[in-house]
């Protein structure tokens, strides 16, 4: 049923190979501004938790950029779709859409894994030493796993640059600073606290923050992580078969 995937993902791998000086540059440039501007300058003064908001914020980090990374394949769909055509001959080969689906999900999450192997590196320059363990890895792998099948359901959907861009405005973005990456969540409003609660990223930071800091995460956040990246990678499913037709 998904024969033919690893095609898929052997093309994103090689256009990624292609790129991956100036995305290891790229990816290198946010995070290191995040760190020198509020890590560093902050770090020794402010405690959160019993820990330095340098360390508070790696993980924060590592959550933001696993994001942001496995849904910029949404970015390289779309102009495989509008400028090369490329989906249509993947539609016209005898690849499934389910194959279709898996690859490119797969390449996201490669994107996420490199652009968290790069603030982990950047982390340690700092002088920052958390623990990466097995749990830490898997909240990455499901984080990285929701926002890349999004990213495909949404490279479906949108029909121009301009629409992406919105939904990156609109929906990524205001997740990047409000789900827990820069400061705890429970510093907020009960109403906000609610409200966030419902946003994958906010329980992928908790989950990477609890696994970085040696504690044990809630399994909780590893349940909703899984169901709504299900949930996602079954609608980039049916918006690819709609967009076959």
């Amino acid at each position: 049923m998904i024969k033919g995937w690893d095609a898929i993902y052997f093309r994103e791998l090689l256009i990624l190979k292609r790129r991956l000086t100036r995305m290891l540059a790229s990816m290198s440039v946010s995070p290191l501004l995040y760190l020198v501007a509020f890590g560093y300058a902050m770090g020794g003064q402010v405690q959160i938790d019993g820990h330095t908001y340098m360390e508070f914020l790696i993980p924060g980090l590592v959550a933001m950029s696993s994001m942001t990374q496995s849904f910029g394949i949404a970015s390289e769909i779309n102009i495989s779709r509008f400028y090369w055509h490329i989906f249509e001959e993947f539609q016209a080969a005898p690849i499934s859409n389910m194959a279709y689906v898996t690859g490119e999900v797969m390449a996201g999450m490669t994107r996420a894994f490199i652009s968290v192997s790069v603030i982990l590196f950047l982390g340690l320059l700092f002088g920052v030493v958390l623990s990466y363990n097995f749990m830490f890895w898997a909240a990455v792998f499901l984080n990285s796993f929701v926002f890349a099948s999004v990213a495909v359901a949404v490279a479906m959907v949108v029909k121009s640059h301009a629409d992406q861009a919105m939904v990156t405005n609109f929906i990524i973005t205001p997740m990047a600073f409000l789900g827990g990456t820069f400061f705890p969540v429970d510093r907020l409003p009960e109403w906000a606290q609610n409200f966030l609660y419902f946003l994958p990223l906010t329980h992928a930071a908790k989950a990477i923050r609890a696994a970085a800091f040696g504690q044990e995460p809630q399994g909780i956040s590893f349940l909703i992580l899984f169901s709504t990246g299900c949930l996602c990678f079954f609608t980039a499913f049916m918006f690819v078969n709609r967009a076959k037709d």
